[in-house]
């Protein structure tokens, strides 16, 4: 697989990003275009200030050592547990407080209000907590019958 460019990481484990024609440039990010519809798809590299230095149409086209830098440095910089079931709620009046089963383990977070779920896409739901962690529904048509009637209540 041949790309345009090479990605290291330094001594202070920043991302080093280095062009075919040798440019380097140091403590470079990467940015998802659609972190939830296409996390895969349409991710740019960019430096402190902001500007783009490299477009990535899809992660699988690069080689895996790359893929692998760009993953780990997405992961440590994006926190977005994925709501699994909803076990409970405390009422179907908000504030409420959520018992939930997510991909990163079971935990309770507080809904202040029903303006904190939005729907993304035609099934997807994004849910912000009291201290502004966001919880992602991918599939709200996938999950057990007891979580989709409590979110049937709330939406």
């Amino acid at each position: 697989m041949t790309t345009s460019f090479t990605l290291a990481r330094n001594a202070f484990d920043h991302l080093v990003l280095t062009t075919l024609d040798g440019q380097v440039h140091e403590n470079v990010s990467p940015v998802r275009a659609f972190p939830i519809q296409s996390p895969d798809e349409g991710i740019s590299l960019v430096l402190q200030d902001g500007q783009e230095v490299v477009w990535i149409d899809r992660l699988a086209d690069l080689p895996e050592s790359s893929r692998a830098l760009i993953a780990a440095e997405l992961a440590g910089r994006e926190f977005m547990p994925e709501i699994e079931q909803i076990e409970s709620v405390s009422s179907y009046a908000t504030p409420c407080t959520w018992q939930v089963k997510t991909d990163r383990g079971e935990t309770a977070f507080v809904l202040k209000g029903e303006e904190d779920m939005r729907r993304i896409g035609p099934s997807s739901i994004l849910i912000s907590d009291n201290h502004g962690i966001q919880f992602l529904i991918r599939d709200m048509y996938a999950i057990d019958k007891h979580s989709r009637k409590i979110l049937d209540r709330f939406l």
